[in-house]
């Protein structure tokens, strides 16, 4: 979290610095006299617009600093934060672009109303901006996903950090992060949804008594679930016999669990299905060699 706060903070501080030296400035040297308002480019609505910007920004990043205090368990709540940290620095971006224009004496009334023919040839060179906005938006009131999901998107899984009008951010086990245009978010699997499942497939010697051992599960499956409350929401489920193997019998084990640990859920069903099996007398079996023949010598 400091990681994430402190460059904020220092923005706001350089803001408000330059903000407190340009107002100073602007009053000793009589910048801040509104006595016309004619199209210039000299120090005074300079200044002015360097006391504007200042001003916006600090403004900017107090709001940014207080959206991103806040860390709700909703994930939809989540979401709503980081979309309105997002859309806070382009509509700072509009409001120095407009406000400054303004100061030096540009009629804005006038550019806003040739936005039209504007638009139509930014339009075309920007249309994949546009396509991320308009999907980002789309995504958003569909609940496809939101910040905190796990989600599977061309092949790369992680944990849903940030959404903003552009991209989305997504971070794996790894801290690796990918960031994807909104309009590249297709065929998403949001695997938040619902609980998954972890495997483990243990093996055991083709000499055990399998139905005495398998009258002896379901007490093993209890006592894993009581130690494992933390990460298992059920006792694990026996399912039967997964494949004869050329040393061993594979038996198949099923847990479900949140789907964030569905890979340390797997490690430690592994690891009580071992120690349970040797509990109870059995062994894993080790790749064996028969030899059978006649030499003569």
């Amino acid at each position: 979290m400091k990681k994430t706060i402190l460059p904020k903070i220092i923005r706001f501080a350089v803001c408000i610095t330059v903000l407190g030296v340009a107002v100073a400035v602007g009053f000793l040297t009589g910048a801040f006299n509104f006595t016309g308002l004619n199209l210039r480019l000299n120090f005074n609505s300079l200044l002015k617009v360097l006391v504007m910007a200042s001003a916006v920004i600090a403004v900017e990043a107090v709001l940014s600093l207080v959206l991103s205090i806040p860390k709700p368990e909703n994930h939809r709540v989540r979401t709503v934060l980081s979309i309105f940290a997002s859309l806070l620095k382009y509509v700072a971006f509009i409001v120095i672009l407009c406000w400054g224009l303004s100061i030096i004496g540009v009629n804005v009334s006038t550019i806003v109303a040739s936005v039209g023919i504007i638009a139509l040839v930014v339009g075309f060179s920007a249309e994949s901006l546009i396509a991320d906005v308009v999907t980002g938006a789309f995504m958003i009131f569909e609940n496809q996903y939101n910040v905190g999901d796990i989600v599977e998107v061309g092949g790369f899984r992680g944990t849903v950090t940030n959404i903003g009008i552009r991209t989305t951010s997504i971070t794996d086990p790894g801290d690796n992060v990918k960031i994807v245009n909104n309009s590249d978010m297709k065929n998403i699997l949001n695997r938040s949804d619902k609980l998954s499942r972890s495997v483990s497939v243990i093996s055991i010697p083709y000499a055990t008594d399998l139905e005495k051992l398998e009258s002896e599960i379901p007490a093993l499956m209890d006592r894993i679930y009581e130690n494992r409350t933390d990460v298992f929401k059920n006792p694990p489920r026996y399912l039967g016999v997964e494949a004869l193997s050329n040393s061993s019998v594979d038996l198949k084990f099923v847990v479900n669990v949140d789907e964030k640990d569905i890979y340390s859920g797997a490690r430690l069903l592994n690891r009580d299905l071992l120690l349970g099996f040797r509990a109870l007398g059995v062994e894993c079996p080790f790749p064996q060699l028969d030899v059978h023949g006649d030499f003569y010598g």
